[in-house]
Protein backbone atom coordinates (compact mmCIF):
# COMPACT_ATOMS: atom_id res chain seq x y z
CA UNK A 1 0.00 0.00 0.00
CA UNK A 2 1.27 3.28 -0.56
CA UNK A 3 3.01 5.87 1.77
CA UNK A 4 4.31 3.24 4.32
CA UNK A 5 8.17 4.08 3.68
CA UNK A 6 10.19 5.93 6.24
CA UNK A 7 7.09 8.57 7.08
CA UNK A 8 4.82 5.57 7.72
CA UNK A 9 7.54 3.59 9.97
CA UNK A 10 8.77 5.79 12.04
CA UNK A 11 5.17 7.51 12.57
CA UNK A 12 4.57 4.46 14.57
CA UNK A 13 8.12 2.75 15.61
CA UNK A 14 8.43 5.96 17.79
CA UNK A 15 5.27 6.65 18.55
CA UNK A 16 3.72 4.08 21.03
CA UNK A 17 6.24 4.79 23.27
CA UNK A 18 3.93 6.42 26.08
CA UNK A 19 2.77 4.05 28.54
CA UNK A 20 3.22 1.28 25.94
CA UNK A 21 6.86 0.29 26.74
CA UNK A 22 6.07 0.50 30.27
CA UNK A 23 4.19 -2.39 30.09
CA UNK A 24 6.79 -5.91 31.13
CA UNK A 25 6.33 -7.87 27.94
CA UNK A 26 7.58 -12.19 27.93
CA UNK A 27 8.52 -11.55 24.37
CA UNK A 28 11.75 -9.51 25.23
CA UNK A 29 14.70 -11.40 24.05
CA UNK A 30 12.77 -14.10 22.69
CA UNK A 31 13.73 -15.87 19.45
CA UNK A 32 10.35 -15.94 17.56
CA UNK A 33 9.98 -16.19 13.39
CA UNK A 34 10.11 -13.45 11.00
CA UNK A 35 7.14 -12.22 10.11
CA UNK A 36 7.41 -12.89 6.50
CA UNK A 37 7.24 -17.10 7.73
CA UNK A 38 4.42 -16.71 9.86
CA UNK A 39 1.38 -16.93 7.85
CA UNK A 40 -0.83 -13.67 8.86
CA UNK A 41 -4.12 -14.44 9.74
CA UNK A 42 -6.84 -14.58 6.88
CA UNK A 43 -7.77 -11.20 5.57
CA UNK A 44 -11.52 -9.73 6.68
CA UNK A 45 -13.86 -8.61 4.17
CA UNK A 46 -15.42 -5.20 5.73
CA UNK A 47 -18.72 -5.83 3.45
CA UNK A 48 -19.82 -8.23 5.89
CA UNK A 49 -21.08 -7.36 9.03
CA UNK A 50 -19.38 -10.22 10.90
CA UNK A 51 -16.11 -8.40 10.50
CA UNK A 52 -17.08 -5.16 13.15
CA UNK A 53 -17.36 -5.11 16.68
CA UNK A 54 -19.85 -2.48 15.94
CA UNK A 55 -21.95 -1.54 12.92
CA UNK A 56 -24.58 1.54 12.45
CA UNK A 57 -24.66 1.87 15.96
CA UNK A 58 -25.56 -1.77 16.68
CA UNK A 59 -23.21 -4.23 18.74
CA UNK A 60 -20.15 -3.58 21.16
CA UNK A 61 -20.26 -0.51 22.87
CA UNK A 62 -23.94 0.42 22.87
CA UNK A 63 -24.45 0.42 26.41
CA UNK A 64 -22.89 3.62 28.50
CA UNK A 65 -21.21 3.54 31.68
CA UNK A 66 -23.83 3.77 34.35
CA UNK A 67 -24.86 7.17 35.34
CA UNK A 68 -23.92 8.60 32.11
CA UNK A 69 -26.64 11.04 30.20
CA UNK A 70 -28.38 8.86 27.73
CA UNK A 71 -28.01 8.97 23.81
CA UNK A 72 -30.92 10.33 21.64
CA UNK A 73 -32.28 8.34 18.77
CA UNK A 74 -31.82 10.46 15.82
CA UNK A 75 -27.80 10.59 15.69
CA UNK A 76 -26.82 12.08 12.28
CA UNK A 77 -23.00 11.80 13.18
CA UNK A 78 -20.98 8.75 13.42
CA UNK A 79 -17.89 7.49 14.50
CA UNK A 80 -15.33 5.45 13.28
CA UNK A 81 -13.32 3.48 16.34
CA UNK A 82 -10.02 1.49 16.29
CA UNK A 83 -9.79 -0.52 19.34
CA UNK A 84 -6.21 -0.34 21.17
CA UNK A 85 -3.73 -3.39 21.48
CA UNK A 86 -5.27 -6.75 23.52
CA UNK A 87 -2.94 -9.45 22.56
CA UNK A 88 -0.33 -10.45 24.76
CA UNK A 89 1.93 -12.69 22.87
CA UNK A 90 5.05 -14.13 22.88
CA UNK A 91 4.94 -16.11 19.33
CA UNK A 92 2.45 -14.60 17.43
CA UNK A 93 2.95 -10.87 15.18
CA UNK A 94 -1.04 -10.28 14.52
CA UNK A 95 -4.06 -11.12 16.22
CA UNK A 96 -6.93 -13.84 14.51
CA UNK A 97 -10.13 -11.41 14.07
CA UNK A 98 -11.95 -15.03 14.32
CA UNK A 99 -10.40 -16.00 17.29
CA UNK A 100 -13.68 -15.80 20.20
CA UNK A 101 -11.71 -15.37 23.42
CA UNK A 102 -9.47 -12.61 22.01
CA UNK A 103 -12.39 -10.73 20.76
CA UNK A 104 -14.88 -11.39 24.00
CA UNK A 105 -11.69 -9.60 25.85
CA UNK A 106 -10.86 -6.67 23.34
CA UNK A 107 -14.80 -5.85 22.99
CA UNK A 108 -15.13 -5.99 26.85
CA UNK A 109 -11.91 -3.97 28.24
CA UNK A 110 -11.56 -2.11 25.41
CA UNK A 111 -14.32 -1.33 22.61
CA UNK A 112 -17.18 -1.55 25.75
CA UNK A 113 -15.72 0.81 27.47
CA UNK A 114 -14.24 3.32 24.91
CA UNK A 115 -16.32 3.12 22.01
CA UNK A 116 -19.29 3.45 24.58
CA UNK A 117 -18.39 6.96 25.09
CA UNK A 118 -19.30 8.45 21.74
CA UNK A 119 -22.73 6.35 21.57
CA UNK A 120 -24.19 9.87 23.23
CA UNK A 121 -23.90 11.42 20.27
CA UNK A 122 -23.20 9.28 17.09
CA UNK A 123 -23.63 5.98 15.84
CA UNK A 124 -20.55 3.52 15.70
CA UNK A 125 -18.59 2.06 13.90
CA UNK A 126 -15.83 -0.14 15.00
CA UNK A 127 -13.98 -3.04 12.96
CA UNK A 128 -12.21 -5.87 14.26
CA UNK A 129 -8.88 -6.46 12.61
CA UNK A 130 -5.37 -8.04 12.63
CA UNK A 131 -4.14 -5.61 15.09
CA UNK A 132 -0.42 -6.09 16.25
CA UNK A 133 0.64 -8.03 18.99
CA UNK A 134 2.86 -7.31 22.43
CA UNK A 135 5.27 -9.17 20.61
CA UNK A 136 5.45 -6.60 17.90
CA UNK A 137 5.23 -3.29 20.03
CA UNK A 138 8.39 -4.72 21.69
CA UNK A 139 10.39 -5.30 18.50
CA UNK A 140 9.57 -2.30 16.87
CA UNK A 141 12.92 -2.28 15.59
CA UNK A 142 12.55 -5.17 13.97
CA UNK A 143 9.48 -7.25 12.30
CA UNK A 144 7.21 -5.55 14.50
CA UNK A 145 7.18 -3.00 11.85
CA UNK A 146 5.23 -4.93 9.21
CA UNK A 147 2.93 -6.21 11.85
CA UNK A 148 1.88 -2.49 12.27
CA UNK A 149 1.84 -2.10 8.32
CA UNK A 150 -1.07 -5.54 8.58
CA UNK A 151 -2.93 -3.87 11.06
CA UNK A 152 -3.04 -0.60 9.74
CA UNK A 153 -3.92 -1.42 6.29
CA UNK A 154 -6.93 -3.27 7.64
CA UNK A 155 -8.23 0.50 9.62
CA UNK A 156 -7.95 1.51 6.54
CA UNK A 157 -9.80 -0.80 4.07
CA UNK A 158 -12.22 -0.74 6.26
CA UNK A 159 -12.52 2.85 6.82
CA UNK A 160 -12.77 3.16 3.07
CA UNK A 161 -15.73 0.64 2.69
CA UNK A 162 -17.17 2.82 5.56
CA UNK A 163 -17.02 5.72 3.41
CA UNK A 164 -18.37 4.38 0.38
CA UNK A 165 -21.00 2.34 1.32
CA UNK A 166 -22.22 3.84 5.19
CA UNK A 167 -21.40 7.45 5.13
CA UNK A 168 -23.73 9.14 2.68
CA UNK A 169 -22.20 12.04 3.32
CA UNK A 170 -22.34 12.65 6.85
CA UNK A 171 -20.74 14.09 9.57
CA UNK A 172 -17.97 11.44 11.46
CA UNK A 173 -15.77 11.31 14.24
CA UNK A 174 -12.46 9.29 13.98
CA UNK A 175 -11.45 7.82 17.74
CA UNK A 176 -8.57 5.58 18.35
CA UNK A 177 -6.68 4.19 21.67
CA UNK A 178 -2.69 3.86 22.08
CA UNK A 179 -2.33 1.06 18.54
CA UNK A 180 -5.68 2.28 17.66
CA UNK A 181 -4.62 6.09 18.32
CA UNK A 182 -1.43 5.53 15.79
CA UNK A 183 -3.82 3.88 13.20
CA UNK A 184 -6.55 6.35 13.50
CA UNK A 185 -3.24 9.34 13.34
CA UNK A 186 -1.84 7.52 10.17
CA UNK A 187 -5.39 7.51 8.70
CA UNK A 188 -5.55 11.06 8.94
CA UNK A 189 -2.52 11.86 7.08
CA UNK A 190 -3.61 9.69 4.50
CA UNK A 191 -6.97 9.48 3.88
CA UNK A 192 -8.42 13.40 5.51
CA UNK A 193 -5.93 15.77 5.32
CA UNK A 194 -5.83 18.07 2.33
CA UNK A 195 -8.04 15.96 0.96
CA UNK A 196 -12.15 16.74 0.51
CA UNK A 197 -13.10 14.28 4.05
CA UNK A 198 -11.67 16.59 6.28
CA UNK A 199 -14.81 19.08 5.57
CA UNK A 200 -16.70 16.15 7.33
CA UNK A 201 -14.67 14.91 9.82
CA UNK A 202 -15.92 16.57 12.86
CA UNK A 203 -12.44 15.70 14.46
CA UNK A 204 -10.17 13.03 15.16
CA UNK A 205 -9.27 11.67 18.88
CA UNK A 206 -5.83 10.07 18.76
CA UNK A 207 -5.58 8.97 22.59
CA UNK A 208 -2.38 7.44 23.94
CA UNK A 209 -0.30 8.31 21.31
CA UNK A 210 2.46 11.08 20.87
CA UNK A 211 1.98 13.40 18.18
CA UNK A 212 3.95 16.55 18.38
CA UNK A 213 2.88 20.23 18.48
CA UNK A 214 5.08 20.54 15.28
CA UNK A 215 3.74 17.79 13.63
CA UNK A 216 1.01 21.04 12.94
CA UNK A 217 1.62 21.99 10.32
CA UNK A 218 5.10 19.53 9.55
CA UNK A 219 3.06 16.56 9.35
CA UNK A 220 -0.45 17.18 9.21
CA UNK A 221 -0.45 20.26 6.70
CA UNK A 222 -3.93 21.75 7.13
CA UNK A 223 -5.61 19.60 9.84
CA UNK A 224 -4.73 21.71 12.75
CA UNK A 225 -5.03 21.11 16.68
CA UNK A 226 -8.38 21.23 18.38
CA UNK A 227 -7.69 24.05 20.83
CA UNK A 228 -11.33 25.00 21.84
CA UNK A 229 -14.46 22.72 22.97
CA UNK A 230 -16.18 23.08 19.86
CA UNK A 231 -13.84 23.61 17.13
CA UNK A 232 -14.12 21.23 13.94
CA UNK A 233 -11.70 19.46 11.46
CA UNK A 234 -9.05 19.23 14.32
CA UNK A 235 -7.42 16.60 16.28
CA UNK A 236 -7.06 16.19 19.77
CA UNK A 237 -4.39 13.73 22.22
CA UNK A 238 -3.26 13.47 25.75
CA UNK A 239 -1.70 10.74 27.30
CA UNK A 240 -2.14 10.25 30.94
CA UNK A 241 0.18 10.17 33.97
CA UNK A 242 0.58 10.45 37.36
CA UNK A 243 2.59 13.07 38.95
CA UNK A 244 4.51 10.85 40.23
CA UNK A 245 5.70 9.78 36.61
CA UNK A 246 9.40 11.12 35.79
CA UNK A 247 8.58 13.56 32.94
CA UNK A 248 12.01 14.42 32.16
CA UNK A 249 12.50 10.98 31.40
CA UNK A 250 8.62 10.00 29.42
CA UNK A 251 9.08 13.78 27.71
CA UNK A 252 12.42 12.82 26.00
CA UNK A 253 11.66 9.65 25.41
CA UNK A 254 8.25 11.14 23.25
CA UNK A 255 9.92 13.66 21.34
CA UNK A 256 12.27 11.30 19.66
CA UNK A 257 9.55 10.60 16.70
CA UNK A 258 9.23 14.60 16.11
CA UNK A 259 12.76 14.29 15.87
CA UNK A 260 13.42 11.60 14.12
CA UNK A 261 10.83 12.66 11.49
CA UNK A 262 11.79 15.90 11.33
CA UNK A 263 14.79 16.76 13.13
CA UNK A 264 15.50 18.80 16.59
CA UNK A 265 13.57 21.98 16.05
CA UNK A 266 11.07 23.77 17.81
CA UNK A 267 7.88 21.79 17.74
CA UNK A 268 8.85 18.76 19.68
CA UNK A 269 6.63 19.02 22.82
CA UNK A 270 4.21 16.05 22.76
CA UNK A 271 0.35 17.10 22.26
CA UNK A 272 -1.81 17.44 24.86
CA UNK A 273 -5.07 19.29 25.25
CA UNK A 274 -6.77 18.75 28.95
CA UNK A 275 -9.60 16.82 28.43
CA UNK A 276 -11.39 18.57 31.05
CA UNK A 277 -12.00 21.55 29.50
CA UNK A 278 -10.62 20.83 25.51
CA UNK A 279 -9.53 24.60 25.99
CA UNK A 280 -6.25 25.16 24.42
CA UNK A 281 -5.66 28.09 26.91
CA UNK A 282 -6.93 26.32 30.27
CA UNK A 283 -4.22 23.47 30.60
CA UNK A 284 -5.04 23.04 33.80
CA UNK A 285 -8.39 21.97 35.33
CA UNK A 286 -9.28 20.86 39.30
CA UNK A 287 -11.43 17.81 40.27
CA UNK A 288 -14.58 19.98 40.59
CA UNK A 289 -14.80 20.56 36.47
CA UNK A 290 -14.44 16.29 36.17
CA UNK A 291 -17.79 15.47 34.89
CA UNK A 292 -17.56 11.47 35.67
CA UNK A 293 -14.43 9.41 35.59
CA UNK A 294 -15.12 5.17 35.79
CA UNK A 295 -13.63 3.69 38.61
CA UNK A 296 -11.86 0.36 38.71
CA UNK A 297 -9.56 -1.88 36.79
CA UNK A 298 -10.46 -1.44 33.22
CA UNK A 299 -11.05 -5.39 32.27
CA UNK A 300 -13.80 -6.81 30.91
CA UNK A 301 -16.21 -6.66 33.67
CA UNK A 302 -19.30 -4.46 33.52
CA UNK A 303 -18.56 -0.52 34.27
CA UNK A 304 -18.99 0.81 37.53
CA UNK A 305 -21.52 3.98 37.80
CA UNK A 306 -19.30 7.13 36.54
CA UNK A 307 -17.72 9.18 39.45
CA UNK A 308 -18.11 12.72 39.46
CA UNK A 309 -15.46 15.14 40.99
CA UNK A 310 -12.99 12.69 41.25
CA UNK A 311 -10.18 14.04 38.95
CA UNK A 312 -8.02 17.00 38.49
CA UNK A 313 -5.58 16.96 35.50
CA UNK A 314 -2.96 19.80 33.81
CA UNK A 315 -0.76 19.29 30.72
CA UNK A 316 2.57 19.67 31.26
CA UNK A 317 5.33 18.68 28.82
CA UNK A 318 3.69 17.27 26.66
CA UNK A 319 1.60 14.56 28.96
CA UNK A 320 -1.61 15.30 31.21
CA UNK A 321 -0.68 14.94 34.95
CA UNK A 322 -3.87 13.41 36.54
CA UNK A 323 -4.74 13.67 40.04
CA UNK A 324 -7.09 11.02 40.50
CA UNK A 325 -9.26 11.04 44.06
CA UNK A 326 -7.77 7.16 45.54
CA UNK A 327 -11.74 6.49 45.62
CA UNK A 328 -10.89 5.38 41.96
CA UNK A 329 -8.94 2.49 42.43
CA UNK A 330 -6.89 2.61 39.42
CA UNK A 331 -4.63 0.76 37.89
CA UNK A 332 -1.46 2.74 37.09
CA UNK A 333 1.48 1.10 34.97
CA UNK A 334 4.90 1.23 36.06
CA UNK A 335 6.61 4.68 36.03
CA UNK A 336 3.08 6.36 36.91
CA UNK A 337 1.45 5.89 33.55
CA UNK A 338 -2.32 5.77 33.41
CA UNK A 339 -1.96 4.87 29.75
CA UNK A 340 -5.06 2.19 30.64
CA UNK A 341 -7.50 4.90 31.57
CA UNK A 342 -7.06 7.21 29.26
CA UNK A 343 -10.30 7.42 28.44
CA UNK A 344 -12.31 6.24 31.37
CA UNK A 345 -10.92 8.91 33.64
CA UNK A 346 -12.58 11.60 31.32
CA UNK A 347 -15.74 9.15 30.02
CA UNK A 348 -18.55 12.06 30.65
CA UNK A 349 -15.94 14.43 29.71
CA UNK A 350 -15.35 13.31 26.36
CA UNK A 351 -18.69 12.27 25.77
CA UNK A 352 -19.67 15.85 26.54
CA UNK A 353 -17.28 16.93 24.47
CA UNK A 354 -17.98 14.81 21.16
CA UNK A 355 -21.72 16.01 21.23
CA UNK A 356 -20.93 19.39 21.55
CA UNK A 357 -18.27 18.72 18.66
CA UNK A 358 -21.14 16.71 16.80
CA UNK A 359 -23.49 19.64 17.12
CA UNK A 360 -21.54 22.21 16.00
CA UNK A 361 -21.03 20.10 12.86
CA UNK A 362 -24.70 19.81 12.21
CA UNK A 363 -25.28 23.91 12.84
CA UNK A 364 -22.24 24.54 10.62
CA UNK A 365 -23.42 21.63 8.08
CA UNK A 366 -27.28 21.44 8.25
Amino acid sequence: MAGRGYFGRIFWKLGLLTGLLMMASPAIGRQVVDFASQMPPPALDYANRASWAAFAGKGVGATPAPGAVVAGKDQKVDVFYVHPTTLRSTDKWNGYPADATLNAWTDGSATARQASIFDGCCRLFAPRYRQASTLALMKMDGEGGKAFDLAYGDVERAFDEYIAHENHGRPFILVGHSQGGSHVARLVQRRIDGKSLQAKMVAAYTIGFNLAEGDFPLTYKTVPICRKPDQLHCLVQWNSVLPSADLDVIAKASERRFVALHGDVAGKTTLCVNPLTFDADKPAADATQSLGAVPGTPDASPMRPLEKGKVAARCDRGFLVVTPDPSLELQPLPGGSLHYHDFGLFYADVRANAALRAKAALTAHP
